[in-house]
């Protein structure tokens, strides 16, 4: 899938549908906001769910 970033934030991936970063990469943003609500956001196991979302958005053409 090929994505493109513009100027308000979103990507579209090739079909032309827009991608918000609020809707995207649900799986590790659940797990992520999970951890980081239970034990906060410095906490080891916390810091590897929020790498595996960064690199999910990222993936997707959001700059993160």
């Amino acid at each position: 899938m090929i994505t493109t970033t513009t100027r308000t934030g979103d990507s579209q991936d090739s079909d032309g549908k827009t991608l918000r970063p609020c809707c995207s990469c649900p799986e590790t943003k659940k797990a992520r906001d999970a951890c980081v609500l239970a034990n906060g956001d410095e906490h080891e196991s916390c810091k590897e769910l929020v790498e595996k979302h960064l690199r999910c958005m990222r993936n997707l053409g959001f700059k993160v």
